[in-house]
């Protein structure tokens, strides 16, 4: 029982960054536009949130400054997409390579030195029971809001008038402009929120999961999120099933390591993302279902008229 309450817990942590990352990524996509640039605004998150954290020893206030960083990156990203309308896989691609660069700059002096961990939230009684107390009710605080944050998507974008909004917009943004729904101002908010998720699940890759800074520690999780919402079909329940399947191939690849399977450690090291490619090569088959549930817009650019 130990054994699989730490296997669990361990998928959970490493299920929690990419949960956070592909839903904001889905509520952006949803908008109609491709953020490429998730990857970037994680390792800038995982940076900023280690380095607040450490210099004023309070984790909950480096977990909000990351969280900002990550909005902060995606409001240039905004910038150069919605208003400079600029190639939006391009500038995606950009922005990584320069979140991941800057991280590096800014996390250099920090290589190496123990961080602060945030804590997990133990609720009386709840925390005893068997199996269960461990792993929902003795938990940090962004575990809680990245299942909080399913749930409010979910609801956002089926049950309220907002999210019908946004989903028109990613269906036809001209139509939606032509009834008088602020396309511009309504992706903004939307890459907004993309960006605040992606800075708070690097937020939890440098307080919870590995409490240090290392280079570029986002190890690809960003094109892993990019792909989650691709396997969801843009479906928030599906996104939180995949991102646990993920955080059990990540885990899974880890414990055969330790437990000294005869498989070489590279191929195990590359299994998350062998699976990802497998995934998405799955889901391609059905081209039908694939075109029924991507935004129609997604990727166009939109110039209102003058």
């Amino acid at each position: 029982m130990t054994l699989i309450e730490a296997v669990l817990l361990t998928v959970t942590t490493a299920a929690t960054p990419l949960l956070l990352a592909a839903l904001g990524e889905l509520v952006v996509e949803r908008s109609g536009v491709l953020n490429l640039g998730v990857e970037g605004m994680i390792v800038m998150g995982a940076a900023i949130a280690f380095v607040a954290a450490k210099m004023t020893g309070n984790p909950y206030f480096g977990a909000l400054l990351g969280a900002l960083a990550g909005c902060a990156f995606s409001l240039l990203f905004g910038f150069l997409t919605l208003t400079l309308v600029t190639n939006q896989v391009a500038t995606g691609l950009a922005l990584t390579i320069l979140g991941l660069g800057l991280s590096g700059m800014i996390g250099e002096s920090y290589v190496g030195e123990p961080g602060v961990q945030l804590e997990p939230i133990s609720f009386p009684f709840l925390s005893e029971l068997p199996l269960v107390g461990p792993l929902l009710f003795a938990q940090d605080i962004i575990f809680y809001l990245s299942i909080a944050a399913v749930i409010g998507v979910s609801w956002f974008l089926f049950r309220s008038r907002l999210g019908l909004q946004l989903r028109a917009i990613g269906d036809s943004h001209g139509s939606a402009h032509a009834l008088g729904i602020s396309v511009i101002k309504t992706r903004y908010c939307a890459v907004m929120f993309g960006g605040l998720c992606a800075g708070l699940a690097g937020a939890q890759l440098s307080l919870v999961y590995t409490p240090q800074w290392v280079e570029n520690m986002s190890a690809g999780r960003g094109w892993i999120a990019l792909a989650l919402v691709v396997f969801a079909s843009w479906r928030p329940l599906r996104v939180l099933a995949g991102a646990y399947l993920f955080g059990a191939v990540t885990i899974g690849q880890l414990h055969a390591q330790a437990l000294g399977i005869a498989i070489p450690s590279q191929f195990l090291s590359a299994l998350p993302y062998l699976a990802t490619i497998v995934v998405l090569v799955i889901i391609s088959r059905n081209r039908r279902l694939t075109l029924m549930n991507t935004p129609a817009s997604l990727g166009q650019p939109f110039v209102p008229d003058r």
